[in-house]
């Protein structure tokens, strides 16, 4: 196939993919668990293991691909709910209906491709296109009132974003590379049925709270990379990828702290590969996500800080029992609530297997940090990104002399949950519960 045709493909395939954004589920928290469908069969290992790089992966593995070109498409299944346990109390108090909800977003499809050029035997230049996200929730009305007490209202949020890296890398000598990417990234977002919130005097500015539709944001990041050959067998990457930072949401500025702010949080990550012989390749990486970069996605939902007023003591059905809230942050403000979001760290492990004529097998495992606290569960009904053990299967096949082949990908994110009180209604509890089920095919020429 001709280059010009090559790109035209490619062209086409990031103009289906702009419009065809949806919203990736959660994972390590609201980030992918790999990237590319060779990598997620690892369950995402591989910052040293050159051969799964192509998206979004160590740029400084780039410049041993050679010509490569791969576009492929990522079906997930997320089953998030939430049950609340208790009647609610009288006002001041925030109570919800008790009883157990499921979101009805479960299907959801998006695309990546990725092209890597070699500009000589000691560089190469790459393109790549992939999606992220994870604060996809659609919770219908139960006995004509939304999740958070408006009349018929649906409840939930919206997030996809959409990232384009341009990386070049380096080869400075023969068992040492270094790259770099270039990233823009675009994000959409909308909110529904949070107007309880407003009529309780929480945002900084009720108009820009919820139910105006998705708005959009841009930015731009970078990320760099470095590959080493410690031994015959033995290697070593890293990579550091910097806060993306993104134009604000204006129409949620009372809703999102720092007017309506939503940066993409920081990570790093390093890891080793140990390639044992022709066939065998395992890896493993530690991976660390800097969720607390982001206010809006780490500040808390505190009752002494987020509410106008709070208990103190007695009878909460007595609603003479409270007092204003000196410490109120509104929604939106600097200071103003998000998800109480901690940072995390990943541990990801996996294996690849050649041994077998024309197929490459591979298995991973993954467990992150639980970054939802306890005491948060009331504003993560929205983005209940709880889950922290998966496990992968993936294989590809290849169809002809010249390399063309397909890649499968097979991720099960186990079932886990966080309960814990309702902080703002000191009689119910809430529990937040996910599980997920991916499944990803490529080609590759």
């Amino acid at each position: 196939m001709k280059m010009r045709s090559k790109l035209l493909i490619l062209a086409s395939l990031l103009l289906a993919g702009i419009i065809s954004t949806q919203t990736a589920s959660a994972t390590d928290g609201y980030f992918s668990l790999a990237y590319g469908t060779q990598n997620k069969g690892m369950a995402g290992a591989g910052i040293a293991w050159y051969k799964n790089s192509l998206i979004n992966g160590n740029p400084a593995s780039l410049v041993k691909l050679g010509n490569q070109y791969q576009f492929g498409v990522n079906m997930f299944n997320p089953n998030r709910e939430y049950t609340v346990t208790g009647n609610p109390s009288p006002r001041p108090a925030f109570g919800l209906a008790p009883g157990t909800v499921e979101s009805d977003s479960k299907i959801f499809f998006i695309p990546n491709f990725g092209a890597n050029w070699m500009l000589n035997e000691k560089s190469s230049f790459s393109v790549a296109m992939y999606g992220n996200g994870g604060m996809n929730t659609d919770y219908a009305p139960k006995n004509g009132f939304g999740t958070f007490g408006m009349p018929d209202a649906d409840t939930g949020v919206d997030l996809g974003q959409m990232f384009l890296n341009l990386s070049y890398a380096y080869q400075v000598s023969e068992k040492h590379s270094f790259g770099v990417t270039a990233i823009a990234a675009y994000q959409y977002f909308e909110a529904k049925g949070l107007g309880a919130f407003g009529q309780n005097g929480m945002s900084s500015d009720m108009t820009k709270l919820t139910d105006n539709g998705h708005d959009n944001a841009f930015g731009v990041g970078f990320k760099l990379g470095y590959l080493g050959q410690l031994s015959e067998k033995l290697s070593i990457g890293a990579s550091y990828q910097t806060m993306v930072y993104m134009s604000e949401f204006d129409d949620y500025a009372g809703l999102f702290a720092e007017q309506g702010d939503f940066n993409i949080p920081s990570t790093w990550t390093v890891g080793l590969a140990y390639q044992a012989n022709e066939n065998w390749v395992f890896a493993a990486d530690f991976k660390r996500i800097n969720y607390k970069d982001v206010a809006s996605v780490s500040n808390p939902m505190n009752p002494m800080t987020a509410i106008p007023a709070f208990f103190v003591g007695g009878d909460p059905s007595d609603m003479m029992n409270y007092t204003p809230n000196p410490n109120f942050t509104p929604l939106g403000s600097d200071k103003g609530a998000g998800f109480g979001w901690e940072d995390i760290n990943v541990i990801k492990v996996g294996a690849e297997y050649a041994g077998i004529d024309t197929w490459t097998l591979r298995a991973g495992y993954s467990h992150c940090d639980q970054p939802i606290k306890k005491s948060e569960v009331l504003f993560n009904i929205l983005a209940p990104g709880v889950v922290q053990d998966h496990i992968t299967l993936g294989c590809s096949k290849v169809l002809s002399e010249k390399g063309n082949a397909l890649h499968f990908a097979f991720v099960y994110a186990l079932e886990n949950s966080v309960k814990g009180p309702n902080t703002m209604d000191p009689a119910q509890t809430i529990e937040i519960k996910m599980n997920q089920i991916e499944f990803e095919i490529a080609y590759s020429f």
